[in-house]
This record gives structure tokens, sequence and C-alpha cells, in this order.
């Protein structure tokens, strides 16, 4: 996986899951932001991650799939950060 892919997927992924775990917490008030965020970042990451693997042809071996669960991982952390940031960032301007 080159540098230009994983920040292209990532990128995307990022936003897909954010997007998603603000849509699943509104749906599911009682259930914690972290584990749907995590949930969804498998969900989009890793499997975004083989989406990517079988549409370019790309070869399933140990590595790509360490690199998938590294990109779930990524993705999770990324969502959480940046949507909490900036929803924070706009709280505190607005106040």
């Amino acid at each position: 996986m080159t540098i230009e892919l994983f920040i292209t997927l990532f990128g995307v992924g990022s936003v897909f899951s954010s997007l998603l775990t603000e849509t699943l917490k509104k749906t599911f008030k009682n259930i914690s932001t972290n584990i749907i965020a995590l949930i969804d970042a498998v969900i989009v990451g890793g499997l975004g991650s083989f989406v990517y693997y079988f549409l370019t042809g790309v070869q399933i071996t140990t590595t790509n799939v360490i690199y998938a669960v590294l990109m779930a991982l990524c993705v999770w952390i990324g969502s959480m950060v940046g949507y909490d940031k900036v929803m924070q960032t706009l709280k505190q301007i607005g106040a």
C-alpha cells in the first residue's frame, strides 16, 4: 500500500465513518459513541479496504489483511477525533 493510497482511503473512510457515526448516535442514544464509532470504522475502514482490493485485483495476503485492520483502527481514531474536535470548536466560537 502506497502512502497516497493510504491517505486517500483514510480520508474518505474517516469522512464516511464520521457521518455514519453521527447518524447512528441520533438513532441509538443509549449506546456509547466510541463503541458506535468503532463498529462503523471496522465496517467502513476494514471492508472499504477489502472492496478496494477486490476492485483493483490486489491479492489478499497477510500483509494486506494487516493493512486493512490498521486502516480500520486509523479510521476509528480519525472519525472520533475529527468530529468531536470540530464540534467542540464550533461550540466554543458560538459561546
